[in-house]
């Protein structure tokens, strides 16, 4: 499943075990153009949901944990969308033509978590619907650095429905030893940590496959989350650029 975004304040006295949970903001509609809602079949024959993002005007980058069952056929991605359950002017449904999951992405640690959707038709480019650039090669941000992930996940804990709405947290970039600490098989040359332990905002269930955006680029893939330690783990684009381009077959 994929993330919405998570704000906790802890408003009560030491010693007290409750908090309040704020759901992430919802987005300006469609101000965020580039993002794509997934949808696809898993091997138990339920139905799974992540979110995405346009690179190229027939290519999603997603998680590879996104990928429902070896049949594209069961993947759609929907473009356009502000709320998911409302027939949209500006949507637009393609079906996955094919999936391209990480060749070395290890479904046990969520290594090399980043896939490519390539869709059956080029998207048409509207008000609504736009790609989002990869950071140049060798791109880092820095920690401390204020980004935002955009997505259709769940807006508590607690929740069993996700939000129909485009939600959105601000995530700060972490010193990747806060990850190393709390996430086994931490890579700080493939991941990125971010979180914010004073406002507690997260990614969560139904935003994996959507970007940590910097800068209006695409620094990160959602992958991984640790609630209790309100920290994220995102997979670092820039260490897959090369795989990249040469899957979308670019220069």
């Amino acid at each position: 499943m994929a993330p919405v975004l998570i704000l906790l304040a802890f408003l009560l006295p030491l010693g007290a075990h409750a908090e309040e949970i704020i759901g992430g903001h919802e987005v300006t509609p469609h101000s965020r153009p580039y993002m794509a809602f997934v949808r696809s079949l898993k091997e138990d024959g339920n139905r799974s949901r992540c979110g995405g993002f346009l690179v190229q005007d027939n290519f999603v980058l997603t998680a590879a944990h996104c990928w429902g069952s070896s049949l594209c056929s069961s993947m759609r991605v929907t473009l356009g969308a502000h709320n998911i359950k409302a027939h949209e002017q500006s949507q637009q449904i393609i079906r996955v033509a094919k999936a391209i999951p990480h060749p070395k992405y290890n479904s046990e640690n969520k290594i090399n978590d980043i896939m490519l959707l390539k869709l059956e038709r080029k998207a048409k480019r509207s008000k609504a619907v736009k790609l989002l650039k990869f950071p140049r090669a060798n791109a880092r941000v820095r920690p401390g650095k204020k980004c935002h992930v955009p997505g259709w996940g769940v807006t508590s804990f607690n929740a069993t429905k996700a939000s129909d709405l485009l939600q959105e947290a601000e995530l700060n970039i972490q010193v990747d030893y806060q990850c190393q600490k709390h996430f086994l098989h931490y890579s700080e040359t493939t991941q990125i940590c971010v979180g914010d332990p004073r406002k507690v905002q997260l990614a969560f269930k139904g935003d994996s496959g959507g970007p940590l955006v910097c800068d209006n680029r695409a620094y990160g893939v959602c992958a991984r989350v640790n609630k209790d330690t309100t920290l994220d783990v995102v997979t670092k684009i820039s260490s897959f650029l090369p795989w990249i381009r040469r899957n979308m077959k670019l220069p």
